[in-house]
């Protein structure tokens, strides 16, 4: 009896939010008819206030109704269209529904012009959507039946898999990575008042560590590591891989699945969330069932390809998609302005900030936050087990105006928003939850190499190379001592015609990763030789070596600095005393590198100066990372203070992988156990040859 007056009351209750929505509808039409000259709900000839009325309510009624049951089927028809497209086609598709609504009403007595209709219906979304909000946080009982129906529909499919009802009650973790952000700019933030989420996490309930990044301090190095437990064989964020002639780059996705399958097999394991675990917003998957917005699968076409679930799952409600698109544009408006006041103050260092990159920006601050919180939010309701998400809104702002100031700051708030947003959620989970942040990398300051020098470094390579530049590189100090080196190597008198030298075979591949380069020589079979490079390119070495902006080379298993300073790695010591301007753990990191098999033939690791902590990004990056100097190098972990210590400070991703697989295992929710070769150590050795053992188990995206 109890129960069926439960339906009852819940039945009634709804009824009464669908009324209460349907009547604050049918006044915005009202009111939208009244101001905007191409909208009308009335005939050509006069109606009385009561027929317009219930003109209005049979327009707001068609309207909801076509939106519950027509938009997710269009969503999901749509799924495959890029998600940028997919957002700016909601307007029109919502617009579209409108119409069809209006032409449903009697006598044709709804009509709008199709820009109007655009602007009537994103307007109806947003008011029917914050109405059904607030209803739904006033009404506390139907909010939690809600949670409820969520938990018990997860028991009913653990029962269905014959999972124990005992791990249901386990907490779980989520992962939250703060792209780019590093130590000093977290601890800041919180000390400043930016995010005061985290600092009163901090204050009651977490503590805070640096850990040091591998020599590529990037996304692509670090995540593929933290998540699959290897990065070996990463050298930079894109490298030239000579087997294949393929230039490899972390944030393509056919790279970033293969970077997966090779991380898969060397480890033998797929990854930190292979049991109930979900991968939001990454590169690659982890080893979770649940994916959205992963990279390394968005390649794939086709039924299996869930990449961008995340997007059905937030645009399915045209509110979302009608809000998002309204602070789309607002970051774009706040893109231009910030950069005009930047150019206007003729701030320094400055880069160009103008094409797509307002909308680039914009979709990384905005549409992958919105979409990635959501999908974290819909995680922690559903009780999964592991969720490791990655919001890029800081890196991608930091790039361009730099990793600290008022932009940066900004975006460090609204993260902190974000991080409540998903904390108050998981306080209606069916489980509990413990949130562990960290960062990938930190972000180094800097003028970049084009800015300071006047030359690109590709620029420098080929007039070290004795190859053809342009007339303006040609015309920079940089260039002309350049081609003066070149001159004197080969005995040549410095008026010789540049046409008259004998060509030099294939041009040298150069790949900028932040303030680390690679460069690499084609027609130079295997990994080039000191001796091999200086006997085909004698001026090119002493060149790069003695230039301001580059800190050091390597080449072959040796350390180049500026005045002829070398250091052998095999020889200890020597590599520790060359590299520490650019701090603790860098000639190690350095070494771990020269042993990949496709490390380049020459490694270029820009200028550092330690006490400004400012480096020369060689790619057009006044925020940069890739490299070592500086903060780049400092990422952040946070943890729950009920987890256990990491146990010193952490060195390379692999050894953050190893602690992440620690706490879930202490959370008492999946049991993730060490591999036999991860226990004994998370950096295997190679084996004879430079080869290494494949477990022989397939990678992810061929068992699923």
């Amino acid at each position: 009896m109890g129960r069926g007056r439960w339906r009852w009351r819940a039945a009634g209750g709804a009824l009464v939010r669908v009324v209460i929505v349907w009547a604050v509808s049918t006044l915005t039409l009202l009111v939208l008819a009244g101001i905007l000259p191409d909208f009308r709900l009335q005939s050509s000839d006069s109606d009385s206030i009561t027929r317009i009325g219930l003109t209005a309510a049979w327009g707001a009624g068609a309207f909801g109704l076509l939106s519950a049951l027509v938009w997710p089927v269009l969503v999901r028809a749509l799924l495959l269209v890029p998600a940028l497209v997919l957002g700016l086609l909601v307007f029109f598709l919502n617009g579209s529904i409108l119409l069809i609504a209006l032409s449903l009403i009697p006598d044709g007595r709804g009509a709008a012009a199709p820009e109007t209709a655009v602007v009537v219906a994103a307007v109806m979304s947003a008011v029917a959507s914050a109405t059904s909000t607030a209803l739904a946080v006033r009404d506390d009982e139907a909010y939690r039946r809600r949670l409820y129906r969520l938990a018990d529909r997860r028991r009913r499919r653990q029962r269905r898999t014959g999972a124990e009802g005992a791990a249901e009650a386990a907490p779980g973790l989520v992962f939250l990575q703060l792209d780019g952000v590093g130590y000093e700019v977290l601890r800041r933030a919180a000390a400043d008042g930016l995010m005061p989420t985290v600092a009163d996490w901090l204050e009651r309930s977490h503590r805070l560590a640096p850990w040091r990044t591998d020599w590529s301090s990037q996304t692509g190095a670090s995540q593929l590591g933290i998540l699959h437990g290897s990065n070996f064989d990463v050298p930079a964020f894109r490298w030239y891989e000579k087997d294949t002639g393929e230039v490899m780059v972390c944030n393509r996705p056919t790279s970033a699945a293969e970077l997966q399958r090779r991380a898969v097999r060397r480890t033998g394991d797929a990854g930190l969330l292979t049991l109930d675990g979900a991968s939001r917003g990454n590169l690659f998957g982890g080893g979770a069932d649940q994916l959205a917005l992963v990279l390394s699968v968005a390649a794939r076409r086709g039924r299996d390809n869930r990449s961008r679930a995340g997007y059905f799952a937030y645009f399915s409600d045209p509110a979302n998609a009608v809000r998002t698109a309204l602070s789309f544009t607002a970051e774009v408006g706040r893109e231009i302005g910030q950069s005009l006041r930047s150019r206007a103050r003729r701030t320094v260092p400055r880069v160009a900030r103008g094409g797509l990159y307002p909308v680039i920006r914009a979709f990384a601050t905005v549409i992958e936050r919105d979409v990635v919180v959501a999908a974290v939010m819909g995680d922690v309701l559903a009780g999964r087990a592991a969720v490791y998400a990655d919001l890029v809104a800081y890196d991608e702002v930091a790039h361009h105006s730099g990793p600290h100031g008022g932009d940066t700051d900004r975006v460090l708030a609204r993260l902190d928003r974000s991080l409540a947003l998903i904390a108050r959620a998981a306080e209606h989970a069916p489980r509990g939850y413990r949130f562990v942040l960290l960062s990938d990398h930190g972000q180094s300051p800097g003028e970049t190499f084009l800015g300071r020098y006047g030359l690109t470094l590709k620029d420098l390579v080929r007039a070290g190379c004795g190859l053809p530049v342009s007339r303006r590189a040609g015309g920079t100090r940089s260039g002309a001592e350049a081609r003066a080196s070149v001159l004197a190597a080969l005995h040549r008198p410095e008026d010789e015609d540049e046409d008259a030298r004998p060509p030099a075979g294939s041009d040298p591949v150069v790949l900028a990763s932040g303030n680390l380069a690679l460069i690499s020589f084609p027609d130079l079979p295997g990994r080039a030789t000191r001796r091999a490079i200086e006997r085909a390119h004698p001026a090119l070495l002493a060149t790069l070596a003695n230039h301001p902006g580059v800190g050091f080379l390597l080449v072959d298993g040796e350390v180049l600095g500026p005045h002829g300073a070398s250091a052998r790695l095999d020889v200890p010591g020597a590599a520790e005393e060359l590299l520490a301007p650019f701090g603790p753990g860098a000639a190690g990191a350095v070494r771990r590198t020269d042993s990949f098999p496709h490390v380049a033939d020459i490694m270029v690791n820009s200028a550092y100066d330690p006490v400004t902590g400012a480096v020369h990004a060689f790619e057009e990056q006044i925020g940069s990372h890739g490299g070592l100097g500086g903060e780049q190098a400092r990422p952040f972990l946070m943890w729950p203070t009920d987890l256990s210590d990491p146990g010193g400070e952490l060195v390379g991703a692999e050894a953050v992988h190893v602690v992440l697989r620690r706490w879930l295992r202490e959370a008492d929710g999946p049991q993730v156990p060490l591999t036999g070769r991860q226990a004994e150590d998370p950096r295997p050795e190679p084996e004879p040859g430079g080869t290494f053992p494949s477990a022989g188990v397939p990678a992810p995206d061929e068992t699923r």
